[in-house]
């Protein structure tokens, strides 16, 4: 039995890695069917963690600690009936790695569940304590697939028989056209929202055999990114942004302008058949407690208004719905322009015109940047202090390991980080960032720009995860800046707004044009609350940033409003967790899961 460090750390030979992780899945398997807690109890690091996704405890939760572990481990193993733990050899060997700066066997694994099938991954280190016994310090599960309701792809493909063997029937452009309408019946799912969450859980449904219709006020599929500004495109590089089954051709440029984008949302709605009603706006609606269904009314550009009785929703307006338009003082006292980032479009209508850009999130700087590009003479106002991080190299720390391997495997790696460890290695990427970016850093504080680095300097992902912004990837603003080019003016200093542009509290005027907010947005309870009311919005309560149980809070899982769902983020995000909400609804539409979600996972 290889459970020693010296047997496998020492090894060259992937044969160790793989026959560590072997025995160690063997052992669990055999623990987990008694359930026997004490010889579970020998498998875990005390500072082990596990990550479960639906597949033995229909959660998403995190615990930690090997006593809470093998606690929760027991308490769902004789109902989900984990079995037939082995290697995946689809995926990576097992091999030794290094995350959050711990040295670690890592390995890919599959198993069975009475219920469904799945993946996961288990990373193995030295208890010094114990023998140097090599024990779990990270363990995921998560589910893949529903026996018995498994995604209709490769050989469970549909056949095509019912339009392309009958001559005189509809084709298939009748049916889908016939689909679309749904003149005689009304979705199972309606996904309000057609950008990549959208896209990416209706096409998820779509493999279930859920019946979906995407809504979405914009005149046009990818208008949510077509319509944003000029200059637009990812700050992320391509091979982590594919939506879920088509990914982007191979000779896609590394950054994506914003209208390639839009346009490829439009090929994928009709790629993957997908029902999708353009200008047309969800107004609101409530739910039957008796029928278990919607009643949501929506409003079409012409006016016209159609009721549908959806049995679920799925809110994917995004992290931030509604924007937010400060109260400054004065401000309505300006004789030019207000805009908030969400309506600025190109600043070629701005040229020798002189423009205050308020915020310094991406933004912020973006338009700052597009404007002076444009000609105009632009001065940008910080509110409070910013993390900035160039957008090459550091800004790509954080998806170093989509740059190998395959993408079903990086997923199922960047599923597996619990919150603390992934908060490690994002303390270790921010200290990276900040060494690789020093002079460009050292610039902005000579300029008086305030940094910051993310709380306990976790840098610009968790900025994301805990409040949607206040970061920025310099693609150019922030040398603007250092360089004088651009005006950099700090919010407290400003007294308040006058005709001529912002008065500072020292008597000057700086006179503008333009006075662009990019000032963020509410958060999406706001949207919950208008949509649906204080009840609804009460029951399921904050949304995004993370709660008891180690995860994004009412993301992605069941929430306490029957029928209620979300999902929001970038396309990694979406692409990764749209498997599991489509997972959950199926599992409610075949009677395998509640409604609604019971109390959090996490150790009493």
């Amino acid at each position: 039995m290889l459970d020693k460090t010296k047997d496998v750390f020492a090894s060259e030979t992937p044969t160790a890695e793989a026959a560590a992780a072997a025995d160690w899945l063997a052992r669990f398997e055999s623990a987990l069917a008694g359930p026997d807690a004490a010889r579970l109890a020998t498998l875990f690091h005390p500072d082990s963690h596990w990550r479960d996704v639906l597949a033995l405890t229909w959660d998403i939760g995190t615990v930690s600690g090997a006593g809470a572990v093998v606690r929760q481990l027991n308490a769902h193993a004789g109902r989900a009936r984990p079995e037939h733990f082995q290697i995946d050899p689809a995926r990576a060997a097992p091999r030794k790695v290094t995350r959050a700066g711990m040295l670690s066997i890592e390995a890919m694994f599959k198993f069975e569940t009475a219920q469904g099938r799945g993946n996961g991954i288990i990373r193995l280190i030295p208890d010094t304590d114990g023998g140097d016994t090599l024990k779990a310090w990270t363990l995921l599960t998560t589910l893949e697939e529903l026996k018995g309701f498994e995604e209709q792809l490769g050989t469970a493909r549909p056949r095509g028989e019912a339009y392309s063997r009958d001559f005189r029937g509809p084709n298939w452009l009748d049916l889908r056209k016939s689909a679309a309408a749904y003149a005689d019946r009304d979705p199972v799912v309606l996904v309000v929202g057609g950008g990549q969450a959208g896209l990416s859980i209706a096409a998820r449904l779509k493999q279930l055999n859920v019946d979906t219709l995407i809504v979405d006020r914009e005149a046009r599929i990818g208008d949510n990114w077509r319509t944003r500004y000029h200059a637009l495109t990812l700050h992320n590089q391509v091979q982590v942004n594919h939506l879920p089954y088509m990914p982007f051709p191979p000779n896609w440029p590394i950054y994506i302008p914003k209208d390639k984008l839009a346009n490829w949302f439009e090929a994928y709605v009709d790629a993957m058949e997908l029902n999708y009603w353009t200008s047309t706006e969800f107004s609101g609606g409530s739910y039957d407690e008796a029928a278990q269904r919607w009643s949501i009314t929506l409003r079409k550009a012409d006016g016209s208004t159609r009721t549908l009785h959806p049995k679920h929703v799925v809110l994917a307006t995004g992290v931030s719905g509604i924007p937010n338009m400060p109260e400054l003082a004065g401000l309505k006292d300006f004789a030019g322009t207000v805009l908030h980032s969400s309506r600025y479009d190109d600043g070629e209508n701005w040229k020798g015109k002189r423009a205050i850009v308020i915020g310094t999130g991406n933004s912020g700087h973006d338009i700052a940047q597009d404007l002076h590009s444009s000609g105009a003479a632009v001065t940008l106002v910080q509110r409070s202090p910013t993390l900035i991080t160039n957008i090459e190299p550091s800004a790509q720390l954080a998806y170093e390991a989509y740059n190998q391997g395959t993408l079903d495997d990086n997923d199922l790696i960047a599923t597996s980080m619990p919150l603390s460890v992934a908060k490690k290695s994002h303390q270790g990427i921010t200290d990276r960032s900040r060494e690789l970016d020093k002079p460009l850093l050292d610039g902005l504080s000579e300029k008086g720009f305030k940094l910051d680095y993310g709380e306990d300097g976790t840098g610009w992902q968790f900025k994301y995860l805990t409040r949607g912004g206040g970061y920025y990837f310099n693609v150019g603003c922030s040398d603007l800046v250092i360089s004088g080019a651009i005006a950099l003016k700090q919010f407290a200093d400003i007294d308040c707004f006058v005709a001529e542009g912002a008065k500072l509290k020292s008597g000057e005027v700086v006179p503008t044009d333009l006075i662009v907010l990019a000032t963020g947005y509410k958060g999406q309870q706001h949207l919950v609350q208008k949509l649906f009311g204080d009840e609804v919005a009460g029951r399921v309560g904050p949304i995004w940033d993370f709660g008891e149980n180690q995860e994004l809070r009412n993301m992605y899982t069941r929430t306490a409003q029957p029928g209620l769902w979300f999902i929001a983020g970038s396309l990694a995000q979406c692409r990764i967790n749209s498997k599991y909400l489509a997972l959950q609804i199926k599992a409610v539409e075949v009677g395998l899961l509640a409604r609604t979600r019971p109390r959090a996972m996490r150790d009493r």
